[in-house]
This record gives structure tokens, C-alpha cells and sequence, in this order.
């Protein structure tokens, strides 16, 4: 098989090229998926698409591949909140484990997946271990209250693959923008979605009208999909596919600013979560906006009346 048929329609340059429908989108990715096309080709698909960038119609392809090859997270008759996590910390602290052990105290199921893209930022993952919760090795069950971190690997080695692409030609590819948006469970899910820049909100926007999604999205901190500890941003909740608007961004100069740890790594980010969770230091206002948002659109869909609530996962003392 081969997809260099593809690649002379995507590949003639940022005024020449051709985007692809939705089922030739999905052919191509889920060759690429599969392995069963060559480095140069892969390399020949990320840099074309680099260059002209990726239709709401082939997101909407990528995303059918990506989904008929995910290991999926069983249904547990509710709501689970999906959390990507691709873009880890660089200047400020990575606050997303915070943001998903809040959500799991409040009872939501959450699932956070994510992988290093950059190998000089700070993951999730490294924020979850200095807290005591170890990555998942396979896909769990997830009950109310309950969360997991699930290495991209886990959840579909061909996307991780893909993801890593960008080690040897430094430049992102379709994947860093599916994993923000795809579903990884086999039952209802609202995804929190988040961009970096303008043009990203437009593209994600359009694609999680096109494909009916239930997510919430903003511009995240550094790309991650929580919100900024210093100021609200806007966030807009898509109800199959529906636009609305939940909270309009902060405006004007900041009156004060979060009690944040002043050095990223890890062990500091774990130490502040900690007693953040412990009541010793307030939650962030942005953060617990987000909070309440995202369990009002969990609320929204109906759940299992059988559902057992099980408690968060215990953090490990300093």
C-alpha cells in the first residue's frame, strides 16, 4: 500500500494543494496508523500538511482512523472528562493534574492521556508520579470519582509513532492537533480541548461542530487544557456539535496574582497540588471556574442510576 497518490494532491505547496475529503483522509492516516507505509512517506505527509495546514473535513477523516484503531476506555455508564496533555510546562507550572484531581473529588470519572513531545518541558505524567499516581499500563475501567493517566502508547502505539515524528523534523504534524481532539471512550465523554493560538481555535472549533462533539474548549496554559491561574480565559462548550459560550475572557489589568511555585519542575508542582488539595492554599479562580464549568456540561448528560462513586486516588505524603 501507499500514499503517495495522496501526497501529490497535499503536497503542491500552500496555494497549489488540493485538501482531501473525509474518506480519503481516513484511508491515508489509517495507513500511516497501521505502519504500513514508509518513513520518507510519513515524512513526505507530515511536512505537506505542515504547510497547509489541516481541513475541519480531514481532521474529521483523521479522527475516523484514530477512533476504529484506539484501545478505547470501557463504558461506565456516565460522563468521563477527557484531558489531553501533549504540551507539559515550560515557564509556567503545569497545572493539569491539579485541574483533573479536583474534577475526580467532585465525583467525575477523568481520564488523562498524554505523551512528552518536547523533551526539555515538564509532563503531566512527571507531575502524576511526584504525586504517587503511576501511568496506566493498560486501558482501565473508570468509575465515578476515579482517574487515570494513560500514556498515548497505550491508548494506539501508531499515534504515538506519529507524535514523534516531530523529533526528527522539528516541526508538529496532524497528530499533535487529533490527540486535543479525539475520544478515547467507548461511552459518553466531554473532551477539554485546548489551543495555543488563534487560528487553532477556529480549526478545533470547526471540527468539533463537524463531528457532533461534546467538549469544552479553551485557550489553555501552554497549551495544556487548563486554564490559565492568573486569568479567566474564554471557554465555549459544543454540545453535539452546538457552539456556546460558558465564560467570556478576563479583561483589564490583574488585581493579584496566584500563590504559584516559582520553579516548574515536578517535585515543585506535585508540593503546590498537594496543598492546594489539603486546603493550605486556594484554588486558583480561573481553575475553579473551570471547575464548575465542566461538571455543569457533565451534569448535562444523563448517567447510569447503578453507578458506584469510589474515591479519588490517594496522593503520596511529600
Amino acid at each position: 500500500m501507499s500514499i503517495s497518490h495522496y501526497i501529490k494532491d497535499i503536497g503542491r505547496g500552500k496555494d497549489g494543494a488540493r485538501a482531501l475529503q473525509r474518506e480519503p483522509a481516513t484511508d491515508l492516516l489509517g495507513q500511516v496508523l497501521d505502519g504500513s507505509v514508509t518513513d520518507l512517506e510519513i515524512g513526505g505527509f507530515c511536512l505537506a500538511m505542515r504547510i497547509k495546514g489541516e481541513t475541519p473535513q480531514e481532521m474529521a477523516g483523521f479522527l475516523d482512523a484514530t477512533h476504529a484503531r484506539l484501545q478505547r476506555v470501557p463504558d461506565n455508564g456516565l460522563t468521563t472528562v477527557v484531558l489531553p496533555s501533549y504540551n507539559g510546562a515550560r515557564k509556567l507550572p503545569v497545572l493539569t493534574p491539579l485541574l483533573a484531581l479536583l474534577l475526580a473529588r467532585r465525583g467525575a470519572p477523568v481520564l488523562v492521556h498524554g505523551t512528552a513531545t518536547e523533551d526539555r518541558r515538564v509532563t503531566s505524567e512527571a507531575v502524576f508520579a511526584a504525586l504517587g499516581i503511576a501511568a496506566a499500563r493498560n486501558v482501565p475501567p473508570l468509575g465515578a470519582g476515579e482517574l487515570a493517566f494513560v500514556p498515548t502508547e497505550v491508548l494506539l502505539p501508531g499515534l504515538k509513532r506519529l507524535l514523534d515524528v516531530r523529533r526528527a523534523v522539528g516541526l508538529r504534524n496532524p497528530a499533535h492537533s487529533l490527540v486535543k481532539l479525539m475520544n478515547p471512550c467507548q461511552g459518553r465523554a466531554l473532551i477539554v480541548g485546548s489551543y495555543t493560538h488563534p487560528e487553532y481555535a477556529v480549526s478545533m472549533a470547526e471540527t468539533f461542530a463537524l463531528t457532533g462533539a461534546h467538549a469544552l474548549l479553551l485557550r489553555g496554559t501552554e497549551g495544556e487544557p487548563v486554564a490559565d491561574a492568573r486569568r479567566t480565559p474564554q471557554m465555549e462548550a459544543f454540545r453535539d456539535g452546538q457552539r456556546h459560550l460558558l465564560q467570556a475572557a478576563q479583561d483589564g489589568p490583574l488585581a493579584s496574582l496566584p500563590d504559584l511555585p516559582r520553579d516548574v519542575d515536578a517535585a515543585s508542582t506535585a508540593a503546590y497540588i498537594r496543598s492546594v488539595l489539603d486546603g493550605e492554599r486556594p484554588v486558583p479562580a480561573p481553575i475553579a471556574l473551570q471547575v464548575e464549568h465542566i461538571l455543569r456540561e457533565v451534569q448535562r448528560q444523563p448517567t447510569t442510576p447503578t453507578a458506584e462513586t469510589t474515591a479519588v486516588p490517594e496522593v503520596s505524603p511529600p
